[in-house]
Formats: structure tokens, C-alpha cells, sequence
């Protein structure tokens, strides 16, 4: 709905010409079908111009009401769709310092367990030391994974530096192992599309991974990144925000690390 608003707004004045040529071809019309429904003298005839006359005045306010229509939604329901968008991105994005906020310090009155005077007496029946033959316990040790979320060192992100295009996951530097959701903010006034793309570090060979229509305004997941087709290293991972001219208005991209998951080892009995 947002996006077609925006659309008939951008398209306003063409849609107000066509209207304006449509109602005075339409109107010339009327006019001759008056003059003829005037002229004859045959009831059919009369019939005929009368169904001419009558159709080419609804046709006119028909177009009529479209053009109060586009008149409506480029000066009312637009302009709202913009504030309103405005007003939830300050307070998305509107954070009250701690400091900020008063806080009375009242009596701590959490009730506690009385202390212990004496440690509980352990029972140590049965409990034989030092025998060879009781079973041994040993730690073994085992390999880590990469944990999910891991940030290393990376190159500063390029873009992202307005509301439109922003991602949380991948973050810049983060160790991608498995299928990950896709998490951040893809939106503009006339938005039309926008575009995962994926390229080995520092070689701008950039591909599409995945494409949205809907914009998403607030945080949320935008998609899913499958890090399995790709060999193991640094890739420029970046989001595209395009309008409904196919222009890009907005990207983000940061750079992440593929790698393979260390596969759990199998306890040997």
C-alpha cells in the first residue's frame, strides 16, 4: 500500500494531464451527441444520441473522481505515510540516556536465609578411597566449533550510514558457518526492491544471494544466508536498497569470514 501511494504520487502529474485530455475529449463528445439528439427527428435516432450523451457524461465523472482520487493521495494519504514513517523511525531510533532517569533509592528490604552457624554434617559411609580397582574418570578434551556470532577484526563497513539500508547479522566480521537469518532494516519513500549480494573481499565480483519486495521498516529479518555454496574465506557481503526507478538509494556492507563447522567428535567407548 505504501509503495503504491508513493507511486501515484510520483506519477501525479502525468495522471492529472491524461485525465484532463480524456475529460475534454469526452466532453466534446457529449457536446456533439447533444447537438444531434437536438437535430433529429426520429425516435431512434434520439435513442441512439441520448445513449451517447449519457454514456460520455459518466465516463467524465468517472474521470473526474480519479483525478480527485490522485489529488488526494498525492496532498493527504502520502504526506501522513511519510510522517508517520518519520515519527516511528525517531522513535525506533530515540534511546534516554540511564543517566537521565531519577531513580529513589529505598530501603533494601529483601528478606535472607539466616547463615549457617555450623557446616551440615556430611555423610561419608560407605565411601571406600583409595581403591585401584573403582572406576577411573578422566576429562577428555574435545574440539570447539566456531561459536555462532563470532566477531573478528575486520575492514570499517562501507555505506550503512543512513536509516534505509542497516544490518545487524552479518555483522562486520563475523564467522559465518551455517544458514543464518539476515537481520536489518531494507525500506525507502518509493521502494521497490532490495538485493543480498556477495563477492570475495576486496574483488567487487559481486552476485545476488536473494531479493525482497516488501520493505522492511523496522528491524527484522529480512532473509536467509546459506554460506555452504561459497569456499572458506573474506567475502563483502552488502545489502541494496533500490526506488521504484530501479536507482540505487541506499546499501550497507560489511565484511564477513565463511568457514566450516569443526564437526563434533564421536566418543569412543
Amino acid at each position: 500500500m505504501t509503495t503504491i501511494a508513493f507511486l501515484i504520487e510520483r506519477l501525479a502529474p502525468g495522471l492529472y494531464i491524461l485525465t484532463g485530455v480524456g475529460i475534454f475529449i469526452y466532453w466534446r463528445r457529449w457536446m456533439a451527441a447533444q447537438r444531434d439528439y437536438r437535430a433529429t427527428v426520429f425516435e431512434l435516432e434520439r435513442d441512439y444520441a441520448s445513449y451517447r450523451r449519457a454514456n460520455a457524461f459518466t465516463i467524465m465523472v468517472v474521470l473526474l473522481q480519479f483525478g480527485l482520487f490522485v489529488a488526494g493521495v498525492q496532498n493527504v494519504v502520502a504526506p501522513q505515510m511519510r510522517e508517520d514513517r518519520e515519527v516511528r523511525r525517531t522513535m525506533a531510533m530515540a534511546v534516554m540516556p540511564i543517566e537521565d532517569v531519577d531513580v529513589e533509592e529505598g530501603e533494601f528490604a529483601t528478606s535472607t536465609p539466616p547463615a549457617f552457624l555450623q557446616p551440615p554434617p556430611i555423610d561419608a559411609s560407605g565411601i571406600e578411597l583409595g581403591d585401584e580397582n573403582a572406576p577411573q574418570i578422566f576429562a577428555t578434551p574435545t574440539l570447539t566449533p566456531t561459536p555462532v556470532g563470532t566477531i573478528e577484526s575486520a575492514p570499517p563497513v562501507i555505506g550503512c550510514d543512513t536509516p534505509y539500508a542497516q544490518l545487524q547479522i552479518p555483522a562486520n566480521g563475523m564467522v559465518v558457518f551455517k544458514v543464518e537469518p539476515v537481520r536489518g532494516v531494507a525500506y525507502y519513500e518509493d521502494f521497490s526492491v532490495y538485493k543480498f549480494e556477495i563477492s570475495p573481499a576486496g574483488q567487487n565480483q559481486f552476485s545476488t544471494t536473494r531479493e525482497g519486495i516488501v520493505p522492511v521498516e523496522e528491524l527484522g529479518t529480512l532473509g536467509q544466508f546459506d554460506p555452504s555454496p561459497y569456499p572458506e574465506g573474506l567475502y563483502d557481503f552488502r545489502l541494496m536498497v533500490f526506488n521504484t526507478a530501479t536507482e540505487l538509494v541506499a546499501s550497507c556492507q560489511v565484511t564477513i569470514r565463511i568457514s566450516r563447522p569443526i564437526p563434533t567428535p564421536t566418543p569412543i567407548s
